[in-house]
C-alpha cells in the first residue's frame, strides 16, 4: 500500500527531501501499487511519476493543485476521471491502460499534451471530447482500434493541435491519401506519426486537394528549383569570399 511511511522511505532512497510539500518531482513507478493515497501533503508536486502500477483508479490528487507532469502509463485504469483540481497540468500520459472513451480532460485548460496509446479506443464517439479540449496540441492516439475515417472532424475542430500520432489504427488504412489528407484538413499540423511535415510537404499536399497530381508534381518542381537555386547561391557567396580572400593575400 503507498502509506505515508513508504511514501517517506521512498523519498529518502532518492535522496527527495522528507518534508513533503518541499518535492517537486516524486517517481513512484514500479512499485507495484494498487492504489493511489496520502499524498495530500506533497502540494509542491510538479511532476509525478506513477507508471507500471497496478493502479486501476485515479483518485485522491485534489491536493496536487501545482501538478505539470502526471505519468500513468502502464496501468490497469479503465476510465480518466478526478483531475479537475489539477488545472496546472500540462501532460497527461495515460497509455498502455484499458481506456474505452477519452472524458473529463475539458476542466484542464492548459493541457498541452495527451499521449493515450496502447488503450482501447474505437469509434468516433470515442474521442468526440476532444471538441472540448482546444488547449491539446500533441496528441498520441496510436495503437487503439480507431478504424471510421470520420475521425478527422474531431481532429479538425482542435484549433492547436501541432503533433499527431495515429500509426497503429486501422483507420489510417480506411483514409485515402492519408497523409496529404490530414496535412491539408488540419493545418496547424507540424508533425504526423514518424515524421515532421515541413512547409513543402503541406505546400504540394494543399497544391495536390485543389489541382490533383499534376499541380502536385508542378508544386513540387518549384520547390526543388528553389532549393537548387538556394544551393548554388550558397556556392557562389562562398566562391566569392574564398576570391576575395585570394585577392587579399596576392595584394600583401
Amino acid at each position: 500500500r503507498m502509506t505515508k511511511k513508504i511514501l517517506k522511505d521512498i523519498c529518502k532512497q532518492q535522496k527527495l527531501y522528507l518534508t513533503p510539500y518541499l518535492n517537486d518531482t516524486l517517481y513512484l513507478h514500479y512499485k507495484g501499487f494498487d492504489r493511489l493515497e496520502n499524498l495530500e501533503e506533497y502540494t509542491g508536486l510538479k511532476c509525478l511519476w506513477l507508471e507500471c502500477n497496478g493502479l486501476s483508479k485515479i483518485e485522491n490528487l485534489e491536493a496536487l493543485t501545482e501538478l505539470r507532469c502526471l505519468y500513468l502509463q502502464l496501468n490497469l485504469i479503465n476510465r480518466i476521471e478526478n483531475l479537475g483540481a489539477l488545472q496546472k497540468l500540462d501532460s497527461l500520459n495515460i497509455s498502455n491502460n484499458y481506456i474505452k472513451t477519452i472524458e473529463n480532460l475539458s476542466c484542464l485548460k492548459v493541457l498541452h499534451t495527451l499521449q493515450i496509446a496502447h488503450n482501447k479506443l474505437q469509434t468516433v464517439e470515442d474521442i468526440q471530447h476532444l471538441r472540448e479540449c482546444p488547449s491539446i496540441c500533441v496528441l498520441d492516439l496510436s495503437h487503439n482500434y480507431l478504424d471510421d475515417p470520420n475521425i478527422i472532424t474531431i481532429l479538425e475542430a482542435m484549433p492547436n493541435l501541432c503533433v499527431l500520432n495515429l500509426m497503429g489504427n486501422q483507420v489510417i488504412k480506411k483514409i485515402a491519401n492519408y497523409r496529404k489528407t490530414l496535412i491539408v484538413r488540419l493545418k496547424q499540423l507540424t508533425y504526423l506519426d514518424d515524421r515532421p511535415v515541413f512547409p513543402k510537404d503541406r505546400a504540394c499536399a494543399e497544391a495536390w486537394a485543389i489541382g490533383g497530381l499534376e499541380a502536385e508534381k508542378a508544386e513540387r518542381e518549384k520547390w526543388e528549383s528553389r532549393e537548387r537555386k538556394k544551393i548554388q547561391d550558397s556556392v557562389n557567396a562562398l566562391a566569392g569570399i574564398r576570391r576575395k580572400a585570394e585577392e587579399k593575400k596576392r595584394q600583401k
